[in-house]
């Protein structure tokens, strides 16, 4: 009755890091579920096919392109590309760690309110948190200067900022060949930060696994954390509480 984490931003606008919290520790082992039962990523993850209910239960959906896990590798072309990690675009060999770099970028979205590519500069930051917000990588404002771009071509869906919109190609190409996205510095945790920077490392070789994210500071403090995780929900959403929720949980 929650609907999915795109369609609860919407009322949001958004999504607390302890929630987050909860969410990520759901989509960890609902991707573990998959790998270790049945052998397949999910290879579709983002805030619409993340699913709460008011009972406070988190759940991944839509399986339709979950690949089997032969050799540990995948070579084909299929999910939402937005979402895609950088050698899936390439076309190279991918595993299920291109599912931890599309729970990254979800992450972050779902942080900041809009979809992260290209990023926020510092006047739009300033007007998503209220106040200015420092880049702690730099020590300055958090901007970036956006491409040129045309007028006529077609241009993508995401993003709440008045700049252009990128066309689909520009935002693949950016996903490939420019800097992952980030969580602003002053406003998360540093532990949040830092596992979200993990999951959004453009080599898979060195991004984060599984095991190494379900052991991180982030994942380990939010399983203990008390988070009334669906009355949020039902005070966002505006839904009944049932009498007995449930714990967060996949």
């Amino acid at each position: 009755d929650g609907g999915s984490l795109d369609q609860v931003l919407k009322e949001a606008k958004r999504i607390p890091e302890e929630i987050l919290g909860k969410v990520s520790i759901a989509v960890l082992r609902g991707l573990a579920y998959l790998r270790e039962k049945h052998q397949i990523m999910h290879r579709d993850v983002k805030p619409s096919n993340i699913l709460v209910n008011s009972r406070g239960e988190i759940k991944l959906c839509d399986f339709g392109v979950s690949g089997q896990l032969i050799d540990s590798m995948a070579n084909s072309f299929v999910g939402t590309r937005s979402y895609m990690s950088p050698e899936r675009l390439q076309g190279t060999h991918y595993s299920v760690q291109s599912d931890i770099w599309s729970m990254g970028l979800s992450l972050v979205e779902l942080s900041i309110g809009r979809y992260p590519i290209p990023p926020p500069d510092s006047k739009e930051l300033e007007a998503i948190f209220g106040r200015p917000v420092v880049d702690g990588a730099e020590g300055e404002s958090h901007s970036i200067s956006p491409r040129a771009r045309p007028p006529g071509r077609p241009v993508s869906g995401h993003g709440m900022d008045s700049r252009p919109a990128m066309a689909i190609f520009e935002l693949l190409d950016y996903i490939v060949n420019e800097p992952p996205p980030k969580l602003p510095s002053g406003v998360f945790t540093q532990d949040f930060q830092e596992f979200v920077n993990k999951c959004l490392i453009k080599n898979p070789a060195e991004r984060a696994d599984l095991k190494m994210l379900m052991s991180h500071t982030f994942i380990k403090r939010s399983e203990v954390e008390e988070v009334d995780f669906a009355g949020w929900l039902c005070r966002t959403l505006r839904l009944n509480q049932p009498s007995t929720p449930t714990r967060a949980a996949m």
